[in-house]
């Protein structure tokens, strides 16, 4: 294999450097995004209700709505990225499971299937094992 390094930094460190900014700032602001989707569209009340309507405590809907506006921001800024890439990959799982697992795989079928947060979980897990990447603030693997 052909070591294309540039002053110590190979071409597979540049390209994971180059993912983990592409995986870090897209799946941060669509968590922000989906976040404040919770706060100012359905409020912070709507929210709760649903998941208690759903089986879940009330309480829940607040943290979740919390975790997905504050990871989204840190992801954006690259802090931290392993820890709350694994905390919201938890949070996927638990949308899969309790907010869409009764209707299906398929994400097209009546109230969305499992398929879909199930994707984004294993996409935060492989932004986990990236780490922050070299443009970030924390700039660490």
């Amino acid at each position: 294999m052909t070591d294309l390094s540039h002053g110590g930094t190979t071409a597979a460190t540049r390209n994971a450097d180059i993912a983990a900014f592409i995986l870090r700032v897209s799946t941060g602001l669509w968590f922000l995004v989906h976040g404040l989707t919770k706060l100012l569209v359905f409020t912070p009340a709507g929210t709760a209700g649903y998941f208690q309507s759903i089986g879940l405590p009330g309480a829940l809907g607040y943290l979740t709505m919390l975790a997905e506006i504050l990871g989204g921001l840190v992801l954006v800024a690259g802090l931290f990225t392993r820890q709350v890439a694994l905390v919201l990959a938890a949070v996927l799982l638990g949308a899969a499971w309790f907010g869409h697992g009764g209707n299906g795989f398929a994400f097209g079928n009546p109230g969305g299937g499992w398929e879909y947060p199930v994707l984004w979980a294993v996409t935060m897990v492989a932004l986990a094992l990236l780490g922050d990447g070299a443009w970030s603030l924390g700039k660490r693997r």
